[in-house]
């Protein structure tokens, strides 16, 4: 599936969306095109699960792209507690299932066998318990050779390694911990090594692991956000310096 036609889809679907959600969907728009171009490279017409992904443009965008798509999120983040049915009477309104559901307290509640694509981005490093038994679920419910794609930032990219020693580098805001009676923020952000270890842990095959960099895309400095691209062309190549990293596997095709 084109770029072209992916993102025309995206930010068609973002005029949709309340005004004041508009300008933090414009740096989105290209990140959700990278993400539906992975899995609409690995099954251009399968069954899609998302989790994790809350209102924003993924799962949407694979419905509307005449992919099946599932959101299965418990939707408690702090992001959600506005005009949440509005947004997702929009992702119903394309086609997206929706199950409401905490995945690690209370399972994946997919079929086996189901799926042919599994994916959650920006979602693990919030979860406060070990996601292995999910992650086993997560196999069984994809078909074989279904993949499972896991975005998540990385723990030690390149601005860290520099940031750090010069004492910045909270992952979570004091507010955000403090100030709330439940903590959403991350909680533990993983590395390339940890991403092969859950891979190893999975079972599965024909794993990739790559590297991207987007927060600066959205970064509140212009200077920042015109150096990113450039950036992010360089650092692909090292995974392990990205400021976003991608586990690609796939379940056996004899399990």
């Amino acid at each position: 599936m084109q770029a072209s036609v992916v993102r025309q889809e995206l930010q068609s679907l973002a005029r949709r969306y309340p005004l004041e959600w508009r300008a933090r969907l414009e740096y989105e728009v290209e990140r959700q095109t990278f993400h539906i171009g992975l899995v609409a490279d690995l099954a251009p017409a399968g069954a899609v699960a998302d989790i994790g992904g809350g209102t924003g443009l993924f799962s949407a965008g694979c419905a509307a792209l005449g992919m099946s798509a599932t959101l299965i999120d418990d939707f408690a983040d702090p992001v959600n507690e506005a005009r949440t049915d509005e947004l997702l009477d929009l992702h119903r309104s394309v086609g997206v299932k929706i199950d409401v559901r905490d995945v690690v307290r209370d399972g994946l509640g997919l079929a086996p066998g189901s799926v042919d694509v599994i994916t959650t981005f920006d979602s693990m490093e919030h979860w406060h318990s070990s996601p292995k038994r999910l992650f086993a679920e997560v196999t069984t419910a994809l078909r074989p050779g279904g993949w499972f794609l896991l975005g998540v930032p990385n723990c030690v990219n390149l601005r860290k390694r520099i940031t750090v020693p010069l004492g910045r580098g909270k992952w979570s805001s004091m507010a955000d911990w403090y100030e709330r009676p439940h903590f959403r923020g991350h909680v533990r952000e993983p590395d390339v090594d940890d991403l092969r270890y859950i891979a190893r842990d999975m079972r599965l095959t024909s794993v990739r692991i790559i590297g991207r960099n987007w927060l600066g895309r959205g970064h509140a400095h212009p200077i920042v956000r015109t150096l990113t691209p450039v950036v992010d062309r360089v650092l692909r190549s090292r995974p392990a310096l990205c400021s976003d990293i991608y586990l690609l596997g796939r379940k056996a095709l004899d399990r």
